[in-house]
């Protein structure tokens, strides 16, 4: 009966490893397949959507990190050591850890935030002196993109 048991689990703690370590199908397809018509790539990301704060597109480009599996939250090289962090619109969906250095092509909608500097964010308040100048040519901003379909490379 122990050694039944012992076989047991051997058997699924051997099948759990190598699940985590299986390479990822090209193809492989999270939430809805993306429309790969109007591709864009994610270092051109910020200069196609121009002023615009939101719109909708679709982008390929390489995972860098999966920082939270459930609900599929990753960040996409943006090229100059910048970075989009990507999270799906539906908490559904689980992405492996191994997706990683990948290359991917994603469909959804990009978003600049921007960063308050300062004490900006109160109604009102205006950046005098030498930050003035910053602030007005180069406002801190990060893009987040909410993932509709993602599919591998």
């Amino acid at each position: 009966m122990k050694a039944a048991i012992l076989l047991f689990v051997l058997g699924v703690s051997f099948f759990s490893i190598y699940q985590t370590h299986t390479p990822l199908a090209h193809g492989t397809v999270y939430g809805k397949k993306p429309s790969t018509s109007a591709e864009v790539k994610a270092s051109a990301l910020e200069a196609f959507m121009g002023k615009k704060t939101r719109i909708s597109t679709t982008i390929s480009g390489r995972v860098i990190k999966v920082t939270k599996q459930k609900g599929g939250w990753f960040t996409i090289d943006a090229g100059n050591g910048k970075v989009i962090a990507a999270h799906f619109n539906i908490i559904d969906v689980t992405i492996p850890i191994n997706l990683a250095g990948r290359d991917i092509i994603a469909e959804g909608i990009a978003e600049k935030q921007f960063i308050a500097d300062d004490m900006q964010h109160l109604a009102g308040d205006t950046v005098t002196g030498k930050k003035q100048h910053d602030v007005k040519t180069n406002p801190k901003q990060k893009v987040t993109f909410e993932v509709k379909g993602l599919e591998v490379n």
